[in-house]
């Protein structure tokens, strides 16, 4: 009889399983799910110590595919990060992982999404990116490729809006781009972004198989597989004995100590690549993109980046958890507080 594998605070995997997926087969979408599951079971993540928030379109569904038991809300188009702020600014002590869609986050939602990064949310922003919009009939995103085709239809026109490229810009501590085709990677970046502490943009490219999966796609599965450009290959080492052995890498590589003292480590691939230099990101991110290409890997990080509840100052103890009286004024600092704008 096999053993049953049981996590860091002893929970089967299934612990962290959701409903049965309604997307079409074969979607990348539901290799995402996998991987959340994954992670956070790997994590040693509390299922009912995390919070899934969403929006609308394919990607906003897959929340009820996965965490059953953590706690959930599905916004309205494009709101969830303004959701998620109010959440996690008076509920820190969980974990929020936010999944959008490229339509959701980057037409709809891109102002919603700027202001999270700016303020820097405590949460996994997860964007589930194929380059259409799946839910009305495959019309082109505003992140696909110019000159990208979809199965019918003329080719896309219009250039793209760089999710990656523009969460650097804002000053984001976590931005990665992967594969929903590359599990490994994929695995170790969600992980390790369930660690940071701060804002982590994990862009993940996901193909379409019912409207955008034909090789003229530039996010098909198999033009993506041909034209990843991988900065480096990524082990996830947890702060907690890991279940399992972690390779070794036999190159170079640099090790990321992380929040909660896990480590994510780097091996380069190809050229030296620093992700610590906000630069070398984007022009990588911008000489894949005049390639026709997808770069991918932990584009970006720095650790230090003060949080909204930082900077906000708020307590310890989550706000959700204050008594009344010290979320109230006493009358006495009322009346102070009000006299001092009163006039004579």
């Amino acid at each position: 009889m096999t053993a049953m594998r049981l996590n860091v605070i002893d929970l089967e995997k299934s612990e962290y399983a959701g409903g049965k997926s309604s997307l079409c087969p074969g979607c990348g979408h539901d290799q995402i799910s996998n991987v959340i599951v994954q992670a956070a079971w790997e994590n040693g993540i509390k299922p009912e110590g995390i919070a899934k928030m969403s929006g609308i379109g394919c990607s906003s569904k897959t929340p009820a595919y996965f965490l059953g038991k953590s706690h959930g809300f599905n916004t309205v188009h494009g709101r969830m990060p303004s959701v998620t702020t109010g959440a996690n600014l008076v509920n820190k002590d969980l974990s929020f992982i936010g999944v959008s869609g490229d339509g959701d986050t980057a037409s709809i939602g891109i102002g919603q999404f700027i202001h999270a990064i700016r303020k820097n949310v405590d949460m996994v922003y997860i964007i589930e990116n194929n380059g259409v919009y799946g839910l009305t009939k495959g019309q082109y995103s505003a992140t696909v490729e110019k000159g990208s085709k979809k199965k019918k239809g003329a080719a896309n026109q219009q250039p793209p809006i760089d999710l990656c490229a523009m969460a650097i810009n804002l000053g984001c501590g976590f931005v990665a781009r992967s594969f929903s085709g590359s599990k490994k990677q994929l695995t170790a970046l969600v992980k390790a972004a369930m660690s940071h502490r701060g804002m982590a943009v994990v862009d993940v490219i996901s193909p379409c198989v019912t409207f955008a999966n034909n090789d003229e796609s530039y996010r098909s599965y198999n033009y993506v597989k041909a034209n990843d450009e991988v900065l480096h290959i990524l082990d996830y080492i947890p702060h907690f004995p890991n279940m399992e052995e972690v390779d070794v890498p036999e190159g170079e590589y640099q090790e990321i100590r992380l929040f909660d003292g896990s480590t994510l480590r780097l091996e380069t691939v190809g050229s030296d690549y620093d992700s610590s230099d906000s630069l070398s990101a984007l022009r990588a991110v911008h000489e894949a993109g005049r390639a026709n290409r997808h770069v991918t890997g932990l584009l970006y990080y720095e650790p230090d980046v003060p949080t909204a509840t930082d900077v906000l100052e708020l307590t310890d103890t989550p706000l959700i958890a204050l008594p009344g009286d010290q979320m109230r004024p006493s009358r006495e600092s009322l009346e102070r507080v009000n006299a001092h704008f009163r006039t004579d």
